[in-house]
């Protein structure tokens, strides 16, 4: 167990759990570059990888606004995903935020932020409110994607 957590760290472009400086999802070419797909954790990511619906890149914010907790935007991975998405310009990014209040309000921050660069789209609401998305099963979480919105 010690070993294995001295060679888990964070991917250093989606911030995805990697036991590489560059995770597995990254680095295949195969992947499609011209979407994005925020999530809150790595269970997300991996939670949506069983669909096996979603072929593009993700971005892991490691959490989402809380204020309550003392979770603000500059403790998550927001202002790397807003450089990434200037610096790449993909075509869009997906918002796979679980639908409680945090994370609407997480939601809302970024899409605003994101706006002027792309196209920003949610998960369909399929997905129960409060829910998370690590929990919902794999026909679900493929509809919710399917259902996916451009933000307002």
């Amino acid at each position: 167990m010690i070993d294995a957590k001295k060679r888990v760290g964070l991917c250093r472009e989606c911030f995805h759990l990697s036991s590489e400086p560059i995770c597995e999802i990254c680095r295949n070419p195969k992947r499609d570059n011209e979407t994005i797909c925020v999530v809150a954790d790595s269970r997300d990511v991996i939670a949506l990888e069983k669909t096996r619906e979603y072929k593009g890149k993700y971005h892991v914010l490691g959490g989402v606004i809380s204020p309550i907790e003392g979770i603000g935007p500059e403790q998550l991975n927001i202002q790397a995903l807003v450089r990434r998405v200037s610096q790449r310009n993909p075509k869009e990014v997906i918002l796979a935020i679980s639908q409680s209040i945090e994370g609407e309000t997480t939601t809302l921050y970024i899409g605003q932020l994101l706006k002027p660069f792309t196209k920003v789209t949610r998960i369909a609401f399929g997905l129960p409110v409060g829910g998370d998305l690590e929990y919902a099963d794999e026909i679900t979480l493929a509809r919710a994607l399917e259902g996916r919105r451009e933000l307002d």
